[in-house]
């Protein structure tokens, strides 16, 4: 249970984010670019060179063959929307979250606020929590945020371009109540854990690479035609990430102390 102690906390570390225009704005382009840009991009050439689509055709014909039938170029849309843009925002939760937490600590000493911190009357698992779930609030909403901005804008452009409507399916359903929340806690947590030894920010980021680089090779995999991300990788890989999170998430309980945060 967060006691008020421990929600002010969260508070404060959402405010000092929020305040920090050049933190904040990292925050909002990157969404930005995943969500709106991208996808608006992936519409537009579909609808103007046509021919270009046939990049996505070998990636098509991984799908069902009753997904295959019909409007071809609607076809092609449901493929970015449902297969190809689910592994393209996996990058924002982690980007959230590990711009988030690496100033968690390391704020606290750049601010010269950490004795005052330690002096408060929490434990440090305490502290430790707070300093998660601060971190999580802010990626899920930047997460969600971006996700309904994604929407938004896309269904306008598929309307204006084909006429029709092509929701998002179960995947997205997947990535966003568990692959998401999965990721963000891992990065947070190696990310929180970086942060009470390191003494900047870059510094504390660094283990983020680990979880960037296998979005970048299943990106990778799909463009080349190797592998097409599904509902079933996408819940077995969510899964894995969710054990993951609590072993991670236990195991750095343990390693919080006194000694590695004010060394």
């Amino acid at each position: 249970m967060i006691n008020a102690m421990q929600r002010a906390i969260i508070k404060k570390d959402l405010r000092g984010i929020t305040s920090n225009k050049q933190m904040f704005s990292v925050m909002l382009i990157v969404p930005l670019v995943l969500t709106v840009i991208l996808p608006s991009i992936f519409i537009l050439v579909i609808h103007f060179v046509p021919e270009e689509t046939a990049e996505f055709q070998k990636l098509l014909e991984m799908l069902p063959l009753a997904e295959q039938a019909g409007n071809f170029n609607q076809n092609i849309i449901k493929l970015v929307l449902n297969n190809i843009m689910p592994v393209f925002f996996l990058i924002i939760p982690i980007m959230a979250s590990s711009v988030m937490a690496a100033s968690s600590i390391v704020g606290e000493k750049a601010n010269r606020t950490l004795e005052t911190l330690l002096y408060c009357p929490l434990s440090l698992r305490q502290i430790f929590q707070s300093k998660i779930l601060a971190s999580f609030l802010m990626s899920m909403i930047v997460s969600f945020t971006s996700f309904f901005a994604m929407i938004l804008v896309m269904e306008i452009e598929i309307v204006l371009t084909t006429g029709a409507i092509i929701l998002p399916d179960i995947s997205w359903m997947i990535i966003m109540l568990l692959i998401s929340p999965a990721i963000s806690l891992i990065a947070i947590t190696l990310i929180v854990r970086a942060s009470a030894k390191a003494q900047t920010v870059e510094e504390a980021q660094q283990r983020t690479v680990f979880l960037v680089l296998p979005v970048i090779l299943l990106v990778v995999g799909q463009f080349s035609g190797l592998l097409l991300v599904s509902i079933w990788i996408l819940l077995a890989l969510g899964v894995v990430l969710a054990l993951l999170a609590a072993i991670l998430m236990n195991g750095s309980k343990e390693k919080f102390s006194y000694e590695s945060i004010l060394k």
